[in-house]
């Protein structure tokens, strides 16, 4: 390795260093390639670490064997391709963070006849647009709260009607599609429902008198929806004294730590008031670095798509990369982004209490299973706290339907949203498992990887996934968890059967009463449930397809011959004549479009 570091090209470019697995420890960047990975190392008399590095890096070039780089155009590009591999590959050393998405906005438009109140995610196009956000939480809230109190146009088609339809008979709008509603007149609602945006607590005032109407008049369901819809609407609200005597807008971005995690802030100021505020935990490990948790930040906030609000960013701390993240910002805004770190004046003041704020958070009890994922990865010798967990599982009946699921673990709870399903075509165990985790694996430029995997399986499928990883670079834990046999045999219905764990460290078989045992089968558990449910979906919509085309005609062994073709009946309901008239003939292939004329592309 020596050798191919003194013959590094002085140009911009990522490095990857690798270790003895050829799975990616750390992807940085450099403006200059050579100079940046020389400063890692002595070169003479023998390559060892600098000693001035800290004991993160130092860890790090302990277990790199391999290095490999790849030379781009400039600095801008290296700093757009060292994210997304990050987000792909989910390196040892690098901190990924996985709050990305875009936040929603409001907008309104102005110069329409009569302005309504919108949800968007990017930039809409016209000259009289205000936008309001972003919101971490409660837009959609804010949204549907504005329509329930203000007798606005309830619906883009509204006005189109022509005539008055049921939300003016429920007093929910003024009806201008049929009756000649001034524009002076409609205007003062839409600039309430702004007002109620800048000031939330007013909004919230609101809602809490309706909520106590509701309960006056016994209607107790109605009034539970509101409360909750007012909880979440209060979560996007920070209380501030500050006042900063100007309508100003900024980005605020700061990072506390205690003894065993960050939490990351994100505060957002709009014509000189709080507008909203977000926050995410991050476990500290050995990989953790200030430096690179302030770029993950900005960069997995501002993505790669111009924001409808652009506004001045203030960091709390200074951090290595800044120039970058800055050449990157002024690029996607197309012109100059501002980002700095204030050290006295009002914006001190919003820095001061975006930290604070953050302490506080720190100081809230942490889930109450984490000494449990503590647990967890000392006794599976995982890399990293697995505080996102992905779990996978199939289901078949005598080889039809075959199926997948994935659950997800995050933060103390199951994510629903995150659950995904699979129909698969493969019809043994291996097959399924190994289609499913390819797949997955595909899907990480878009989700990213988790904290560690398990699968509902033996060793023999743990294997299978490390092996996919590995041969993409990819650095996850994984362990599996199955039922020891009996007689030869490993079924559910066993009953003496005891759960066996696979991991690299070992083969484990803890005591029933086990928590960490007890956990993991909880998250089997979930992921067969899924699975077999999904299944059973499935394997009705097959009987029903199935004997829809055996009423044309089509024998089971046709049947099974165009599902191992196409996979699905959808499949072959979209599939062209030609296909279909090679597989099972001329007359079987017409039948199929009997059976299915709107869908067949003939």
């Amino acid at each position: 390795m020596i050798e191919q570091i003194r013959s590094l090209p002085h140009q911009a470019g990522i490095y990857q260093y690798l270790d003895e697995k050829g799975r990616i420890l750390y992807i940085g960047k450099a403006k200059n390639l050579s100079k940046r990975v020389k400063s890692y190392f002595n070169l003479t008399p023998i390559l060892t670490p600098k000693s001035a590095l800290s004991l993160r890096i130092k860890k790090m070039l302990s277990e790199t064997v391999r290095l490999h780089y790849i030379i781009v155009e400039n600095e801008h590009d290296a700093l757009i391709l060292e994210n997304s591999l990050i987000k792909q590959l989910k390196p040892k050393y690098n901190i990924l963070l996985r709050d990305d998405k875009t936040y929603p906005y409001l907008y309104v438009d102005m110069e329409e006849p009569y302005p309504r109140f919108e949800l968007t995610r990017k930039i809409v196009r016209g000259k009289g647009i205000r936008y309001f956000g972003p919101f971490s939480v409660g837009a959609r809230d804010i949204l549907d709260s504005l329509y329930e109190l203000l007798k606005l146009v309830q619906k883009k088609g509204c006005l189109k009607g022509k005539k008055a339809c049921l939300f003016y008979q429920m007093e929910q709008c003024l009806a201008p599609c049929e009756f000649p509603i001034s524009r002076e007149t409609y205007l003062p609602m839409v600039m309430q429902g702004i007002e109620w945006i800048q000031n939330k607590r007013r909004l919230i005032k609101q809602l809490e008198e309706k909520m106590e109407f509701y309960s006056e008049s016994l209607r107790f369901e109605e009034a539970l929806t509101l409360r909750d819809r007012i909880e979440r609407i209060r979560k996007s609200e920070l209380t501030s004294q500050i006042d900063l005597a100007s309508a100003e807008n900024y980005d605020v971005f700061a990072i506390a730590t205690n003894e065993t995690r960050a939490c990351i802030l994100r505060l957002f100021i709009r014509e000189g008031k709080v507008a909203s505020t977000s926050h995410d935990f991050l476990p500290l490990s050995l990989s953790f670095s200030l430096d690179e948790a302030y770029e993950r930040t900005l960069m997995g906030f501002y993505g790669n798509e111009k924001p409808p609000i652009i506004a001045p960013i203030l960091s709390a701390h200074s951090f290595e990369s800044s120039d970058w993240v800055c050449e990157h910002l002024s690029e996607l805004f197309g012109k100059k982004a501002k980002l700095e770190v204030p050290q006295r004046g009002a914006k001190k003041e919003l820095i001061d209490l975006a930290l604070a704020n953050a302490y506080e958070l720190l100081r809230t009890p942490q889930p109450s299973n984490d000494p449990l994922l503590h647990s967890l990865q000392e006794l599976f010798l995982l890399d990293t706290l697995p505080a996102r967990i992905e779990v996978f599982d199939n289901s078949h009946f005598g080889g039809t339907a075959p199926v997948g699921a994935m659950i997800v673990y995050d933060d103390g709870r199951f994510d629903k949203k995150g659950y995904r399903t699979f129909h698969l075509h493969t019809h043994d165990e291996y097959g399924q498992m190994d289609e499913m985790l390819r797949r997955r694996i595909d899907g990480f430029s878009d989700n990213p990887p988790p904290d560690l995997w398990v699968l509902d399986g033996g060793e023999t499928l743990r294997t299978l996934a490390v092996d996919l990883l590995n041969s993409h670079g990819i650095h996850l834990d994984v362990i599996a968890i199955s039922k020891e046999k009996i007689d030869a045999k490993a079924h559910r219905a066993k009953g003496s059967a005891r759960d066996i764990l696979h991991s690299t460290a070992d083969t484990l078989r803890l005591e029933s009463s086990d928590k960490r045992l007890q956990f993991v089968q909880m998250l089997r558990d979930e992921a067969h449930r899924s699975a077999i449910s999904f299944h059973k979906k499935s394997k009705l919509k097959l009987d029903q397809h199935s004997k829809l085309l055996s009423i044309h005609g089509i024998s089971q062994a046709k049947i099974h011959k165009l599902i191992e073709y196409f996979g699905t009946f959808e499949a072959i309901a979209k599939s062209d004549f030609e296909t279909l008239r090679e597989l099972i003939g001329a007359k079987d292939a017409k039948n199929i479009q009997n059976c299915y004329p709107d869908e067949i592309s003939k």
